[in-house]
């Protein structure tokens, strides 16, 4: 590298040397101070003019062009310091004018990304501060002899801390996810019983609340090469989000249909059903509705996982009927 840069100096001082020898030559020749024709002087002296003009266009060009490239020196300055606010006039030469506007594109996404990080930060933040404070307080209430260490008062601090867990977990899957490092354990699997194994799992909690949980499935599904780990969880996702938003009475259907090249899985409710100004950004980190007692990471895991399948992901809603979550994956 260093002898590249010494040669491309070298070069650059040669012609550098070439030209002013040049330029001192037609001077010479154009006063007269070397023996030459008439003609050769009036050449000499056409040259010399066409360097001036020359010169007066390279002045115009660094004056057009050295501003706007200027500011955007001092701009990339800024945001290098963090000022994502940063924005430059779009002016100067065609190629300057699409220089700044890449760079304004590129501070807006800088800009939007900082905002999205610092509200992820404050969700966290929001969502580890209730098990945290359960905790410490009932453990400050134990410790100070206020509550027996019994059973139903240990049993809110183990109730705190399986949520940590849980969120801890969450917010793995969607580090991996952002890395691009969601990997599936593939394998033959058996929809039908997945979806029914899962749908018993949670049985008991649909019975506690009172909301009916059943399942449709297709006669001959076929089988899905999947992560049955992280298609069941998927399924689990949508289940318990269901059931969270049904009132008692209510019903929660787990479906299951497919072709011979793809299988669509549905987890119908009519329970309150998402907003309408929700329901574009469902599927975002952190996205939920007022009064939801979740994480809002539910749905974007659910998103994360199926693209990891190389399936999609669809929800239809209507705010007080119910809503539909629609996952289609590749057979």
């Amino acid at each position: 590298m260093a002898r590249r840069a010494g040669c491309c100096a070298g070069c650059a001082l040669l012609v550098l040397l070439a030209g002013i020898s040049a330029l001192v030559w037609l001077l010479l020749n154009a006063f007269g101070l070397v023996n030459s024709s008439g003609l050769a002087r009036g050449i000499t002296a056409a040259a010399l003019g066409l360097c001036l003009l020359a010169a007066v266009a390279i002045a115009i060009t660094l004056r057009r062009v050295a501003p706007p490239v200027g500011g955007l020196i001092r701009a990339a300055r800024r945001v290098e310091a963090g000022d994502y606010s940063t924005r430059v006039p779009i002016r100067g030469p065609r190629e300057v004018r699409s220089l700044a506007r890449a760079f304004n594109a590129m501070s807006s996404r800088l800009e939007a990304e900082e905002s999205r990080r610092q509200s992820v930060l404050a969700d966290i933040a929001h969502e580890l501060r209730t098990p945290l404070t359960v905790i410490r307080s009932q453990a400050e209430a134990i410790a100070d002899g206020v509550n027996p260490a019994d059973e139903a008062h240990i049993a809110p601090i183990v109730a705190a801390t399986r949520t940590l867990e849980a969120l801890a977990d969450d917010l793995r899957t969607l580090t991996l996810a952002e890395a691009g490092a969601l990997h599936p354990e593939r394998e033959p699997v058996d929809i039908a019983l997945l979806v029914n194994e899962t749908v018993e799992a949670f049985r008991t909690e649909a019975a506690t609340g009172e909301v009916s949980l059943q399942s449709r499935l297709a006669a001959d599904l076929p089988a899905v090469n999947t992560d049955p780990a992280q298609l069941r969880r998927v399924l689990g996702n949508l289940i318990a989000n269901a059931l969270a938003h049904t009132p008692r009475g209510g019903m929660v259907r787990a479906e299951a249909s497919g072709t011979p090249k793809a299988v669509r899985l549905t987890v119908r409710d009519d329970g309150t059903g998402i907003p309408a100004d929700l329901l574009p950004r469902v599927f975002d980190r952190f996205a939920k509705g007022p009064g939801s007692a979740g994480s809002g990471l539910g749905l974007a895991i659910v998103r994360d996982l199926v693209e990891a399948h190389g399936g999609t992901v669809a929800a239809e809603s209507t705010e007080g009927l119910g809503t539909a979550i629609r996952i289609t994956l590749p057979a």
